[in-house]
């Protein structure tokens, strides 16, 4: 009688490692399917509020700019980075001058925009480059116009308008954004200008 539960005891012991091992494939399963729940739920959640923001405003892509007769809108959501000879509208801040060709600046720009979590290019036409950002929680949609301007041989410049499609004040989103893109880009230029000096 009194050997039994020590037998009892060795049993468990010896069974310990075996059920262990099945609970943490358990667990590592049951942490799996969360995290696809999750990543399922939330793109669920990014395309409802997609579809709700295009219901009461309309398409998101607020279409392409002419910044020759641009004007600045009244409220505070939108944000202009222009030479001040090319824009009609009053720039928050003039752009740099880079040392190359207006095709590959354009490609630069590509490559800083594109570079923001949330930003898809919506249109390419031969002038300017169109680009969709959403803001990360609530995806209201901000649209970017970019076109480069050939100011010589190797010598370009670029106008950049950002806009908001909701709400009246922006909180500099879109300036933070545009002013971002132009200090990405002045790395990426000068990288290409060292590598055609070569």
């Amino acid at each position: 009688m009194r050997t039994r539960p020590a037998l009892f005891f060795h049993e468990a012991v010896s069974s310990c490692p075996e059920e262990r091992a099945q609970m943490r494939k358990k667990s590592a399963i049951m942490g799996l399917a969360g995290v696809g729940l999750g990543y399922s739920l939330w793109r669920g959640w990014e395309t409802g509020l997609d579809r709700v923001w295009q219901s009461v405003f309309g398409p998101p892509d607020l279409g392409p700019v002419d910044f020759a007769a641009l004007k600045r809108r009244s409220s505070p959501n939108d944000a202009l980075i222009c030479p001040r000879a090319f824009c009609s509208g009053t720039p928050d801040s003039e752009p740099p001058v880079f040392a190359l060709s207006g095709a590959r600046l354009r490609g630069l720009v590509s490559e800083a925009a594109l570079a923001d979590p949330g930003v898809t290019l919506v249109q390419s036409g031969p002038r300017q480059d169109r680009y969709l950002a959403r803001t990360r929680l609530m995806r209201y949609p901000d649209t970017i116009v970019v076109e480069v301007i050939e100011q010589g041989p190797n010598l370009s410049t670029l106008a950049l308008y950002s806009r908001s499609q909701i709400g009246r004040s922006d909180f500099g989103v879109n300036r933070r954004r545009i002013e971002r893109w132009v200090r990405r880009i002045e790395p990426l230029a000068a990288r290409e200008q060292g590598l055609s000096g070569r």
